[in-house]
Protein backbone atom coordinates (compact mmCIF):
# COMPACT_ATOMS: atom_id res chain seq x y z
CA UNK A 1 0.00 0.00 0.00
CA UNK A 2 2.83 2.40 0.83
CA UNK A 3 4.38 1.83 -2.63
CA UNK A 4 1.01 2.48 -4.29
CA UNK A 5 0.55 5.74 -2.37
CA UNK A 6 4.06 6.87 -3.25
CA UNK A 7 3.34 6.20 -6.93
CA UNK A 8 0.09 8.14 -6.67
CA UNK A 9 1.91 11.02 -4.96
CA UNK A 10 4.58 11.39 -7.65
CA UNK A 11 2.15 10.88 -10.54
CA UNK A 12 -0.22 13.53 -9.19
CA UNK A 13 2.75 15.88 -8.69
CA UNK A 14 3.82 15.40 -12.32
CA UNK A 15 0.23 15.82 -13.53
CA UNK A 16 -0.15 19.02 -11.52
CA UNK A 17 3.06 20.44 -12.99
CA UNK A 18 1.92 19.53 -16.53
CA UNK A 19 -1.53 21.08 -16.04
CA UNK A 20 -0.06 24.31 -14.62
CA UNK A 21 2.23 24.51 -17.64
CA UNK A 22 -0.53 23.83 -20.21
CA UNK A 23 -3.42 25.81 -18.69
CA UNK A 24 -2.55 29.02 -20.58
CA UNK A 25 -2.11 27.37 -23.98
CA UNK A 26 -3.90 29.41 -26.61
CA UNK A 27 -6.68 27.72 -28.62
CA UNK A 28 -6.20 26.86 -32.28
CA UNK A 29 -7.74 29.18 -34.91
CA UNK A 30 -10.51 26.68 -35.68
CA UNK A 31 -11.61 26.89 -32.03
CA UNK A 32 -12.17 30.63 -32.19
CA UNK A 33 -15.53 32.33 -32.68
CA UNK A 34 -15.76 33.94 -36.16
CA UNK A 35 -16.79 37.19 -34.48
CA UNK A 36 -13.12 37.60 -33.45
CA UNK A 37 -12.34 38.41 -37.09
CA UNK A 38 -14.00 41.79 -36.61
CA UNK A 39 -12.03 44.95 -35.92
CA UNK A 40 -12.77 46.96 -32.76
CA UNK A 41 -15.50 49.56 -33.25
CA UNK A 42 -14.64 53.07 -32.08
CA UNK A 43 -17.02 56.04 -32.23
CA UNK A 44 -16.21 59.56 -31.13
CA UNK A 45 -18.57 60.97 -28.49
CA UNK A 46 -19.20 64.25 -26.72
CA UNK A 47 -19.66 63.41 -23.07
CA UNK A 48 -18.97 65.43 -19.95
CA UNK A 49 -16.40 64.24 -17.45
CA UNK A 50 -17.73 62.44 -14.39
CA UNK A 51 -16.40 61.62 -10.92
CA UNK A 52 -16.25 58.27 -9.21
CA UNK A 53 -14.93 57.17 -5.81
CA UNK A 54 -12.92 53.97 -5.29
CA UNK A 55 -11.07 52.98 -2.09
CA UNK A 56 -11.07 56.49 -0.71
CA UNK A 57 -9.82 58.13 -3.91
CA UNK A 58 -11.91 60.52 -6.02
CA UNK A 59 -11.28 60.05 -9.75
CA UNK A 60 -12.25 62.29 -12.65
CA UNK A 61 -13.00 60.34 -15.84
CA UNK A 62 -13.23 62.02 -19.25
CA UNK A 63 -14.74 59.73 -21.93
CA UNK A 64 -13.52 60.31 -25.50
CA UNK A 65 -14.85 57.45 -27.64
CA UNK A 66 -17.31 54.59 -27.37
CA UNK A 67 -15.34 51.37 -27.79
CA UNK A 68 -16.47 47.81 -28.60
CA UNK A 69 -13.96 44.98 -28.81
CA UNK A 70 -14.08 41.20 -29.28
CA UNK A 71 -10.78 39.36 -28.96
CA UNK A 72 -8.67 36.48 -27.72
CA UNK A 73 -6.82 37.12 -24.45
CA UNK A 74 -3.14 36.29 -24.96
CA UNK A 75 -1.76 37.85 -21.78
CA UNK A 76 -3.10 39.35 -18.56
CA UNK A 77 -1.95 41.52 -15.67
CA UNK A 78 -3.87 41.99 -12.43
CA UNK A 79 -3.27 45.50 -11.11
CA UNK A 80 -3.60 44.32 -7.49
CA UNK A 81 -0.96 41.61 -7.74
CA UNK A 82 1.63 41.71 -4.93
CA UNK A 83 4.55 42.78 -7.15
CA UNK A 84 2.73 45.68 -8.84
CA UNK A 85 4.10 48.60 -6.83
CA UNK A 86 3.35 51.37 -9.38
CA UNK A 87 -0.46 51.16 -9.18
CA UNK A 88 -0.18 51.20 -5.39
CA UNK A 89 2.15 54.19 -5.32
CA UNK A 90 -0.08 56.08 -7.77
CA UNK A 91 -3.29 55.28 -5.83
CA UNK A 92 -4.68 53.81 -9.04
CA UNK A 93 -7.48 51.57 -7.79
CA UNK A 94 -9.67 52.21 -10.84
CA UNK A 95 -7.52 50.10 -13.18
CA UNK A 96 -8.65 46.53 -12.40
CA UNK A 97 -6.77 44.46 -14.97
CA UNK A 98 -4.83 44.79 -18.20
CA UNK A 99 -5.88 42.40 -20.94
CA UNK A 100 -3.74 41.94 -24.03
CA UNK A 101 -5.93 40.71 -26.89
CA UNK A 102 -5.62 39.81 -30.58
CA UNK A 103 -8.27 39.80 -33.30
CA UNK A 104 -8.73 40.22 -37.04
CA UNK A 105 -5.77 39.19 -39.20
CA UNK A 106 -3.97 37.48 -36.34
CA UNK A 107 -7.02 35.29 -35.76
CA UNK A 108 -7.53 34.70 -39.48
CA UNK A 109 -3.95 33.51 -40.07
CA UNK A 110 -3.29 31.97 -36.67
CA UNK A 111 -0.11 34.07 -36.46
CA UNK A 112 -0.51 34.42 -32.68
CA UNK A 113 0.33 30.72 -32.25
CA UNK A 114 4.01 31.36 -33.06
CA UNK A 115 4.35 34.33 -30.69
CA UNK A 116 5.20 34.39 -26.98
CA UNK A 117 3.26 36.94 -24.91
CA UNK A 118 3.77 38.34 -21.43
CA UNK A 119 2.49 41.30 -19.43
CA UNK A 120 4.31 43.89 -17.35
CA UNK A 121 2.75 46.50 -15.10
CA UNK A 122 1.79 48.60 -18.13
CA UNK A 123 2.88 46.64 -21.20
CA UNK A 124 2.06 43.63 -23.30
CA UNK A 125 5.29 42.11 -24.59
CA UNK A 126 5.46 39.77 -27.57
CA UNK A 127 8.39 38.05 -29.22
CA UNK A 128 9.44 35.08 -31.32
CA UNK A 129 12.68 33.54 -32.56
CA UNK A 130 11.19 33.14 -36.02
CA UNK A 131 11.55 36.12 -38.36
CA UNK A 132 8.86 34.63 -40.61
CA UNK A 133 6.42 34.37 -37.70
CA UNK A 134 7.15 37.94 -36.63
CA UNK A 135 6.61 39.20 -40.18
CA UNK A 136 3.27 37.34 -40.36
CA UNK A 137 2.06 38.83 -37.08
CA UNK A 138 -0.15 41.90 -37.57
CA UNK A 139 0.91 44.46 -34.96
CA UNK A 140 -2.21 46.54 -35.66
CA UNK A 141 -4.43 43.64 -34.54
CA UNK A 142 -3.24 43.47 -30.94
CA UNK A 143 -3.81 45.85 -28.05
CA UNK A 144 -3.07 46.11 -24.35
CA UNK A 145 -6.27 47.25 -22.67
CA UNK A 146 -6.15 48.98 -19.28
CA UNK A 147 -9.65 48.24 -18.03
CA UNK A 148 -11.31 50.55 -15.50
CA UNK A 149 -14.38 49.95 -13.38
CA UNK A 150 -16.02 51.20 -10.20
CA UNK A 151 -18.53 48.32 -10.20
CA UNK A 152 -17.74 45.23 -8.11
CA UNK A 153 -19.72 42.91 -10.43
CA UNK A 154 -17.71 44.04 -13.47
CA UNK A 155 -14.43 43.94 -11.54
CA UNK A 156 -15.14 40.33 -10.50
CA UNK A 157 -15.70 39.27 -14.12
CA UNK A 158 -12.53 41.03 -15.26
CA UNK A 159 -10.45 39.33 -12.57
CA UNK A 160 -11.96 35.97 -13.61
CA UNK A 161 -10.78 36.29 -17.21
CA UNK A 162 -7.96 33.88 -18.10
CA UNK A 163 -5.41 33.69 -20.88
CA UNK A 164 -7.02 31.80 -23.76
CA UNK A 165 -10.51 33.18 -23.09
CA UNK A 166 -12.49 34.84 -25.86
CA UNK A 167 -14.08 38.02 -24.57
CA UNK A 168 -16.36 40.87 -25.59
CA UNK A 169 -16.39 44.19 -23.80
CA UNK A 170 -18.01 47.56 -24.36
CA UNK A 171 -16.89 50.80 -22.78
CA UNK A 172 -15.44 54.23 -23.36
CA UNK A 173 -11.86 55.13 -24.21
CA UNK A 174 -11.12 57.60 -21.44
CA UNK A 175 -8.61 59.78 -19.68
CA UNK A 176 -8.70 59.73 -15.89
CA UNK A 177 -7.03 61.58 -13.05
CA UNK A 178 -7.01 62.25 -9.32
CA UNK A 179 -5.44 64.69 -6.84
CA UNK A 180 -5.07 62.39 -3.87
CA UNK A 181 -1.81 63.71 -2.40
CA UNK A 182 -0.29 64.39 -5.81
CA UNK A 183 -1.58 65.10 -9.35
CA UNK A 184 -2.10 61.91 -11.34
CA UNK A 185 -3.36 61.67 -14.93
CA UNK A 186 -3.48 58.85 -17.44
CA UNK A 187 -4.47 59.05 -21.09
CA UNK A 188 -5.40 56.50 -23.74
CA UNK A 189 -4.47 55.41 -27.21
CA UNK A 190 -7.15 56.20 -29.79
CA UNK A 191 -5.65 54.33 -32.76
CA UNK A 192 -4.48 50.77 -33.36
CA UNK A 193 -1.42 51.78 -35.35
CA UNK A 194 0.75 52.92 -32.41
CA UNK A 195 2.50 49.55 -32.44
CA UNK A 196 5.21 48.26 -30.14
CA UNK A 197 4.44 46.08 -27.10
CA UNK A 198 0.75 46.40 -27.90
CA UNK A 199 -1.16 49.65 -28.22
CA UNK A 200 -2.50 50.83 -24.85
CA UNK A 201 -6.21 51.58 -24.70
CA UNK A 202 -7.62 52.84 -21.40
CA UNK A 203 -11.25 51.75 -21.27
CA UNK A 204 -13.90 52.54 -18.68
CA UNK A 205 -15.94 49.32 -18.91
CA UNK A 206 -19.73 49.37 -19.31
CA UNK A 207 -20.18 45.64 -19.94
CA UNK A 208 -17.98 42.56 -20.30
CA UNK A 209 -18.73 39.00 -21.36
CA UNK A 210 -16.59 35.87 -21.55
CA UNK A 211 -17.75 34.29 -24.82
CA UNK A 212 -15.71 31.09 -24.59
CA UNK A 213 -13.39 29.77 -21.92
CA UNK A 214 -9.91 28.56 -22.79
CA UNK A 215 -7.91 25.87 -21.00
CA UNK A 216 -10.91 24.57 -19.04
CA UNK A 217 -9.78 20.94 -19.20
CA UNK A 218 -6.33 21.73 -17.85
CA UNK A 219 -7.76 23.91 -15.07
CA UNK A 220 -9.99 20.99 -14.06
CA UNK A 221 -6.94 18.70 -14.09
CA UNK A 222 -5.16 21.15 -11.75
CA UNK A 223 -7.87 20.69 -9.12
CA UNK A 224 -8.01 16.91 -9.56
CA UNK A 225 -4.22 16.54 -9.43
CA UNK A 226 -4.02 18.79 -6.36
CA UNK A 227 -6.72 16.72 -4.65
CA UNK A 228 -4.89 13.46 -5.50
CA UNK A 229 -1.64 14.95 -4.22
CA UNK A 230 -3.23 16.03 -0.94
CA UNK A 231 -5.00 12.70 -0.39
CA UNK A 232 -1.88 10.64 -1.08
CA UNK A 233 0.18 12.87 1.20
CA UNK A 234 -2.33 12.56 4.06
CA UNK A 235 -2.55 8.80 3.57
CA UNK A 236 1.24 8.42 3.62
CA UNK A 237 1.58 10.49 6.77
CA UNK A 238 -1.21 8.52 8.43
CA UNK A 239 0.40 5.13 7.87
CA UNK A 240 2.18 3.62 10.85
CA UNK A 241 5.96 3.75 10.77
CA UNK A 242 7.66 0.36 10.63
CA UNK A 243 10.85 -0.12 12.58
CA UNK A 244 13.37 -2.82 11.76
CA UNK A 245 14.18 -5.25 14.57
Amino acid sequence: MRALLKTMFFLSLLLLALALWRRDNLPAPNELDPVLLNEPVQTQITESAFHTHVKGVDYKVQPLYDYDLVGLVVSKHNANTWWDYIHQEWNDHLNIVDLCVVWGNNVRTGAYREISFSSGQFTCNFSTRSSAAFAAFDQTAISNNHLLSDQRSIANILRDVHIGDQIHFRGRLSEYSHNDGFPFKRGTSTVRTDTGNGACETVFIDSVEILHRGGQLWRLVIWLAALMLLCSMIALLSMPVKFND
